[in-house]
């Protein structure tokens, strides 16, 4: 794959590196008060955006046949919203006597407590041909993350209703009425959701550069970064030994959507989650870093890994095939 080619697939992560450089060059432009007033064009216009954009593209018949997989979507919540923040909890209580950076690790805890995402869980799915096993439960989430926050819960539940809940809805709504459109057209929903996205970051950036007070340290930076690979290494090998026992009753197609969905964590919906939840927090963009680090992480780990899960899947398919063949008896 050439160069080109590789800039234009990973577009979005170039992006991201992008809009945190102009966000160091010229803070002023993004800041709160700023020429952008990102107080009303990001919290509420921007996020409301990115949903309303969400309940466009979210396909209501095909959700509804996914949700048959009861057992499947039951170790996937179980595991991605109750294990994964316990464990990483945990081991952050290790790891607050440290001298890495607390806020980083604040935002180790609220990637924990992010929901798969919509997105790349399904992408690298589909890549090995497995089935889609992804519910979001944003109310979940934010249990997990208000008691982190200075805002009150009231106030965070009233804005999430307002721009992510309502937007959703009425997105649902309108695909309804030109569903058929959307299907001979195929709008890039993608595409459109990352751009408002990286609009986010950008914003949240420029706060951060704007003020003296806040520095990362290297060492800070590195250390979550080799965390972070080491906790989605882990967990994909956890999920994958959960569930290929024997008596665990998921198929291999099962077992990959488990793999990829339960550790898998949604940047779309968790910046601007943050950015509700941690509302007036000075340090939200180090708060945000490990999440921005996750993503690309997961990509990269998600691709480079789809040959060898798809090679497993296949021959394991071909055993359980013949092993569940009648035998054909022998003539004497």
């Amino acid at each position: 794959m050439g160069l080109l080619e590789r800039l234009r697939k990973d577009w979005f992560i170039v992006g991201i590196v992008l809009v945190i450089a102009v966000a160091r060059l010229e803070p002023a432009v993004g800041v709160k008060g700023g020429p952008l007033k990102p107080e009303i064009t990001i919290t509420y216009i921007a996020v409301s955006a990115i949903f309303f954009n969400s309940g466009l593209s979210l396909k209501t018949e095909e959700l509804t046949s996914a949700l048959m997989h009861v057992k499947l979507h039951l170790f996937v919540q179980i595991f991605t919203l109750a294990f994964f923040p316990t464990a990483i909890w945990l081991f952050l209580q290790l790891l607050s006597i440290t001298p890495i950076n607390e806020w980083l690790l604040k935002g180790l805890q609220t990637v924990g407590c992010m929901p798969p995402p919509v997105s790349s869980a399904v992408i690298l799915t589909k890549a090995v041909g497995g089935n889609e096993g992804i519910v979001v439960t944003p109310l979940l989430l934010l249990l997990f993350l208000g008691s982190s926050s200075s805002v009150p819960f009231t106030s965070i539940f009233s804005q999430l209703f307002m721009t992510v809940v309502v937007p959703l809805i009425i997105g649902q709504i309108v695909r309804r009425y030109i569903r058929d459109w959307l299907e001979r057209k195929k709008p890039p929903f993608g595409a459109i959701s990352s751009c408002v996205l990286l609009m986010i970051i950008y914003t949240t950036f420029c706060d951060t550069f704007a003020n003296p007070n806040i520095d990362l340290d290297k060492f800070s930076l590195i250390v979550i970064v080799f965390i972070i690979f080491s906790v989605q290494m882990s967990f994909m090998f956890l999920t994958f030994l959960f569930s290929t026992r024997n008596d665990s009753g998921f198929t291999p197609a099962d077992t990959v959507a488990i793999i990829f969905c339960s550790t898998h964590k949604s940047l779309t919906l968790g910046i601007p989650m943050l950015k509700i939840v941690f509302a007036g927090y000075e340090h939200l963009s180090l708060i945000s870093v490990p999440l921005l680090i996750y993503h690309p992480a997961q990509i990269l780990l998600g691709s480079l890994l789809v040959p060898t899960i798809k090679s497993w899947m296949v021959s394991r398919q071909k055993a359980l095939k013949l092993t569940r063949q009648p035998k054909v008896p022998v003539k004497v």
